[in-house]
């Protein structure tokens, strides 16, 4: 595509998790069945939260966002990923590559961003329940949404676009299992210190500010909670507390180690472990910690199996 030694490829090679036939036939299995629980998790909170009327409150609202970049996030890097576990040649087109990179960098900042909004909402809930109805309003449920999808796709724009404008050289073995922002970098032939920087900043932004500020809310909620008299209830929203502390903690953590400092980053096996974290786990997991366990939930999926059970026995008369 270019005329000097500065050439741009027109398309990827990943070398994925192994190479060895057998390992790549038991992770599609195993990542086929991953993906599925994943996506019917996740649709169906959605599902449950549009039919239900009990669950119309601003942290489903806010759940029904996070459910739907969950999927959105793990439909932008399985489905490649599967096919190649079943193919020869791994080979992704530049294109590609770059929609990939844009989707998954986009998908992942709404989710960080979405983080703080959901702690904020718990934030008040639990230290100015009197006035949550006040400030929790419809219109700034809407704008805090807004701002997540925001500011995450504005920064995939800024560096998909830093990133696709290095030349590579004919460097097209790119060695995770997707077109991962770190690993397209280091296909670069020339020097990469500016886009390493502006990574870095991104990394400020939309992981550590953020991570702070959750940490913050959770301190002001921890302190409400130790002064709730019941002990039965305090042991109750410390156990709600905790496992989604575990989940921010983990997401911020492991992202927060690979981008603050692109250079000294984990290894590349690390990398890929932590984007099968991101890709899998996290949104197979979200909807059991957030939503699954809830009360409202759980009512609301009876509800709807006992609608459809009255269904099945009307069409059966």
């Amino acid at each position: 595509m270019g005329t000097d030694n500065h050439t741009w490829v027109r398309e990827f090679i990943l070398l994925g998790l192994s190479r060895d036939w057998d390992t790549q036939v038991s992770l599609f299995v195993l990542f086929v069945v991953m993906y599925l629980v994943t996506v019917l998790g996740n649709l169906l909170i959605v599902l449950l939260i549009r039919l239900d009327g009990r669950l119309h409150t601003p942290m489903y609202f806010f759940l029904t966002n996070l459910a739907l970049v969950d999927v959105s996030y793990a439909t932008s890097i399985v489905p490649q990923m599967l096919a190649h576990f079943l193919a020869e040649q791994k080979v992704i087109p530049y294109v590609s590559c770059a929609a990939q990179l844009f989707f998954s960098l986009g998908l992942g900042g709404i989710e960080f961003v979405l983080l703080v909004v959901m702690a904020y909402n718990r934030y008040v809930a639990m230290c100015d329940p009197l006035r949550y109805s006040v400030i929790m309003h419809g219109g700034l449920c809407a704008r805090l949404a807004i701002t997540s999808w925001v500011s995450g796709s504005v920064n995939s724009v800024m560096l998909t676009v830093i990133t696709f404008q290095l030349p590579m050289c004919s460097n097209k073995f790119i060695d995770h299992i997707s077109c991962e922002l770190l690993a397209v970098v280091r296909l670069a032939c020339v020097d990469t210190s500016s886009n390493e920087i502006a990574i870095m900043v991104s990394a400020i932004v939309l992981l550590v500010s953020p991570f702070f500020l959750v940490l913050l809310s959770y301190i002001r909620i921890i302190t409400a909670i130790l002064q709730i008299r019941s002990t039965e209830g305090r042991k109750k929203a410390f156990h709600t507390c905790a496992s989604h502390l575990t989940v921010v903690v983990l997401c911020y953590g492991m992202a927060i180690v690979t981008y603050i400092q692109p250079r000294s980053g984990p290894s590349v096996l690390q990398e890929k472990l932590i984007s099968l974290f991101y890709a899998i786990l996290t949104p197979m997991l979200n909807p059991m910690i957030y939503s699954l366990r809830n009360k409202e939930v759980k009512g609301a999926w009876q509800k709807l199996l006992g609608q459809l059970s009255g269904l099945t026995s009307k069409q059966a008369t």
